[in-house]
Formats: structure tokens, C-alpha cells, sequence
């Protein structure tokens, strides 16, 4: 792909007609991409978080722009209490629910020596708890009604091998790469199928500037770390979450997929970081080489 080319949607129209799908922090940045996706695949959608207000903005908006229905409703994952409640509207309003988005989240970027245990409970609590109480009260209400559905949890490639200075959401979203494939394995035989997308650097407003203010964001240019060297366009994961939550992945159980463009590769590789040795270099290294060997 071109740089700075735009990305169209992959899967066929009408893919997800008479599905309801729930998505978790779906009023703002990924979470929305993904939602309006989905919605113009033909899904019902309902969005959640903690904000009434965001939700019912990004509802009226998704639904002028793409038609459909969209139910926002605020819920705090947290509260497993409120996650019934969001059942209860999602069954109340169409009737059936098919998917599940686990996509809401917290960071912080700091020292961990810096972090108070709220801090530290906070992102622990909406990462890993609020993916569990969703998982839960969802997966027992399909294997009560002996419904096969789909869940799909957003985690990050450092859940693979934790991360420096996001300790928490390094520790929260390994929780729930383990509950994705452990879920799998036990649920499989109800037909619910567990997976999960690690996503490389995707850029959004809100949280990028949250997490890198100032021109920090520019001081850390993370496509300079990706071998395509760009950073992800938010179609291309909505692309992604369609085909995994659709009935086309139907045998694809447990699977954590990375969309991150070489990105972990690049930075698991020890000698990766040579794309910096220029050509000259190259030529001085290898008549260098070349005298060893000779002498």
C-alpha cells in the first residue's frame, strides 16, 4: 500500500444483517472506527462507557452517517451490575446479542515507582476486571440460551512480553491475552469462540495526546519503530475485528492477531536495529570482512 492511501472495508455488504454487536468504549477513537464498521456491515451496535453524553453524540452521528441503529449505553465495566444492565438494554431494544467488543481501556505512561495503588488499581480494574465481568455476564447468558457467539478482546503486543513503563496495562492486557485463550478452550463447545487483536501503533486524538502531550508525541514518532513505516489507519483494525467477530472466522478460536506492521518484530530482533548502517557502511563492513577472512 502507498503511503497515505486509504484503506476501503474488506468484508462483503449486508455481512453482519440481523446481528447485534456490543462494543466497549465504542464513542471515541478505535473503539468508534470499529463500531461504524460494523454498523455499515448491517449490525446492530450498542456502544458503552462512562460518558452518557459522548455516547449519544457518537450514536446520532454513526447513524447519519451509515443508517442503522445504534444504542448507547453508559456503563461502567467495572460494575459488574451495570454490565447486566447493558445485557438487559442490549436484549430489551433488538432482541438477540451475537458479539462482543472488549475494547474499553486505561493507561497511564510513567515510572512505575511513580504510580499510586489507585493508579495502579485504576487501569487493572477496566483492563482485566471490566474485560472479565463482560466475558462473564455475556458468556453465561449465551451458554444459557445454547447460543454460539463471538468475543473479541483488544490488547497490545507488549501483553507478550510486558513493557517498561506501561506496567499496568502490560500486566491488565496479559491477563486477558490469558483469559482469551483460555475461554476459548473451555467455551469452545458451546460454540463461543474467544479471540483477540494486538494492535500496533494507531494513532487517536484523544488518547495519544493523553498518553504523549506536548511534543512528545513527535519526539517518539512511532512509525520511525515500524518496518512499513507508517502507522496503522483505523479502518485497517475495523477491517480486522469485522472478519474475526464474522461467521467467516467461524474456526478461528484463541488466536491473539497482531496488525502492527513489524512492529514487535522489528523490536524483538537484536540485530534490527542495523537499517540505520548506510550503504558506505556496508561496503567499509564488508571489505572489512573480507580482510579478516583473508588473513
Amino acid at each position: 500500500m502507498k503511503q497515505g492511501q486509504v484503506v476501503g472495508g474488506a468484508l462483503r455488504d449486508h455481512a453482519f444483517d440481523g446481528k447485534t454487536i456490543v462494543v466497549t468504549g465504542g464513542g471515541t477513537g478505535l473503539g468508534r472506527a470499529m463500531a461504524s464498521y460494523l454498523l455499515e456491515l448491517g449490525a446492530n451496535i450498542v456502544i458503552a462507557s462512562r460518558k452518557q453524553e459522548v455516547l449519544d453524540k457518537a450514536a446520532a452521528e454513526l447513524m447519519g452517517e451509515k443508517g442503522g441503529t445504534v444504542l448507547p449505553v453508559k456503563c461502567d465495566i467495572r460494575d459488574v451490575g451495570q454490565v447486566e444492565n447493558m445485557l438487559a438494554k442490549t436484549l430489551e431494544t433488538f432482541g438477540n446479542v451475537d458479539g462482543l467488543l472488549n475494547n474499553a481501556a486505561g493507561n497511564f505512561i510513567s515510572p512505575t515507582e511513580r504510580l499510586s495503588a489507585n493508579a495502579f488499581s485504576a487501569v487493572i480494574d477496566i483492563v482485566l476486571k471490566g474485560t472479565v465481568n463482560c466475558s462473564l455476564t455475556f458468556g453465561k447468558y449465551w451458554i444459557a440460551e445454547q447460543q454460539a457467539a463471538s468475543i473479541l478482546n483488544i490488547v497490545t503486543t507488549y501483553a507478550f512480553t510486558g513493557s517498561a513503563y506501561v506496567v499496568p496495562s502490560a500486566a491488565a492486557k496479559g491477563g486477558v491475552l490469558a483469559l482469551t485463550r483460555s475461554l476459548a478452550v473451555e467455551w469452545g463447545h458451546y460454540g463461543i469462540r474467544n479471540n483477540a487483536i494486538a494492535p500496533g501503533p494507531f494513532p487517536t486524538k484523544g488518547a495519544w495526546d493523553r498518553l504523549l502531550p506536548g511534543d512528545l508525541a513527535q519526539q517518539f514518532d512511532f512509525k520511525n519503530r515500524v518496518p512499513l513505516k507508517r502507522v496503522g489507519q483505523h479502518q485497517e483494525l475495523a477491517n480486522l475485528a469485522a472478519f474475526l467477530l464474522s461467521d467467516y472466522a467461524g474456526f478461528i478460536n484463541g488466536e491473539i492477531v497482531t496488525i502492527d506492521g513489524g512492529e514487535w518484530l522489528q523490536g524483538a530482533g537484536q540485530f534490527s536495529a542495523l537499517e540505520a548502517v548506510s550503504n558506505d557502511m556496508w561496503d567499509e563492513l564488508e571489505r572489512h570482512i573480507r580482510g579478516t577472512k583473508g588473513s
